[in-house]
């Protein structure tokens, strides 16, 4: 077998194995099989709400499990007619196999993201908040061009933005803003930005030229509808009304229309400033603070919740995802995962795809090693 074609087999064997570990292979079979005999059981329908759950649950697994099997008998019978092909001098039987794995490859790769955003609401909207950091002017700056990039981003999938909240910087930039991206797989795609963001160039406002670098936070969390219970008690919660701040036409600074509310026992904090009615900007405001509760119980569901709450402890150094650089060379690195682009430019642009499926991947691989900084 040709060394080019014996790499695609490789691959495509290491992306069924990252299937079977993110379905939890032996659990899936075992849970299959109890669904199955659930769904015999005539007194199942007596609450046809749990009913309907578990049964979109049975299909979602059988179709996961079948579709593994059939890449697992695809690669074989095309690794096979090879071996067949190559004994018995028949070159078109090699390349039609051959041609097959091109195609199972491009295929796996799509079919390995569909599983990845297969968790309990990735398909769902999401909130996405930017903060600035250390670095002042600077990093201001640097939080509205990461709001224009993953408006870029959002744009290019088809998805819809809506700004929530804006806080302007005094001479540039924002200090915080919160966005609201609706589309399919919204918070499957971007739950894997949250953290803090690193760029380095020369910067338009100094004087001298001189490189800067510049701190931003992103955090992502799921819009969740009224089937997720979420019960937050008034007395855990302080609610403040202030005057908008930012473009939002005439209302903007004439009423304490927008509202923060911060939840005690976490600390968590929620703003809304978009709409004129301060009751829209209440009802908002309690929708994404009950959000990022839930996306906190998400994240402790996970085993690098540790890691995610370390990184939350200070925007700045040691605590970046993901490095941009403009100055001395061209380069955008992902710290957790090493993945690179030499085209800052278009990854400013919204070209982050890549960096999100690569970050989804080595969510359920894990890693052991430490990527190296970028200085």
């Amino acid at each position: 077998m040709r060394t080019e074609i014996q790499a695609i087999v490789d691959e495509i064997k290491q992306a069924v194995s990252l299937l079977r570990r993110h379905l939890d292979w032996d659990q899936a079979l075992k849970r299959l099989e109890f669904l199955n005999v659930k769904a015999e059981d005539p007194d199942i329908w007596n609450d046809p709400q749990e009913a309907q759950k578990l049964m979109r649950e049975r299909q979602q697994l059988e179709e996961n499990i079948s579709s593994i099997k059939e890449l697992e008998a695809r690669l074989d019978d095309n690794v096979g007619l090879i071996e067949l092909g190559e004994e018995e001098a028949d070159d078109d039987v090699v390349r039609e196999a051959e041609e097959a794995l091109r195609t199972m490859k491009t295929d796996i790769d799509r079919r390995q993201i569909d599983l990845l955003l297969s968790g309990e609401a990735d398909a769902n909207d999401t909130y996405l908040e930017i903060h600035s950091g250390a670095g002042g002017t600077e990093s201001q700056d640097w939080a509205s061009m990461l709001v224009r990039m993953y408006s870029r981003w959002a744009d290019k999938r088809g998805m819809k933005v809506e700004v929530l909240e804006v806080h302007d910087g005094e001479e540039a930039g924002i200090k915080s803003a919160t966005l609201l991206v609706k589309g399919h797989n919204a918070y499957g795609r971007l739950k894997t930005e949250s953290g803090v963001h690193r760029l380095v160039r020369i910067s338009p406002f100094d004087s001298q030229a001189r490189r800067h670098t510049s701190f931003s936070s992103v955090w992502v969390f799921p819009v969740i509808d009224d089937t997720i219970e979420i019960e937050i008690p008034e007395s855990e919660v302080r609610i403040d009304t202030y005057r908008a701040s930012g473009a939002g036409g005439q209302h903007v600074n004439t009423t304490d229309s927008a509202v923060r509310i911060t939840h005690i026992p976490t600390n968590i904090v929620v703003q809304c400033q978009n709409e004129r009615s301060q009751h829209k900007n209440r009802a908002t405001a309690w929708e994404m603070l009950r959000s990022r509760l839930y996306e906190e119980e998400l994240k402790r569901r996970e085993d690098e919740a540790s890691e995610q709450e370390a990184s939350k402890t200070e925007i700045g150094w040691g605590h970046q995802i993901r490095s941009y650089v403009l100055q001395p060379y061209q380069l955008v690195k992902d710290l957790r995962t090493g993945t690179e682009s030499t085209s800052p430019q278009d990854v400013l642009d919204g070209d982050l795809d890549t960096f999100m499926e690569s970050a989804l991947a080595h969510r359920v691989h894990g890693s052991d090693a430490v990527v190296e900084d970028i200085e």
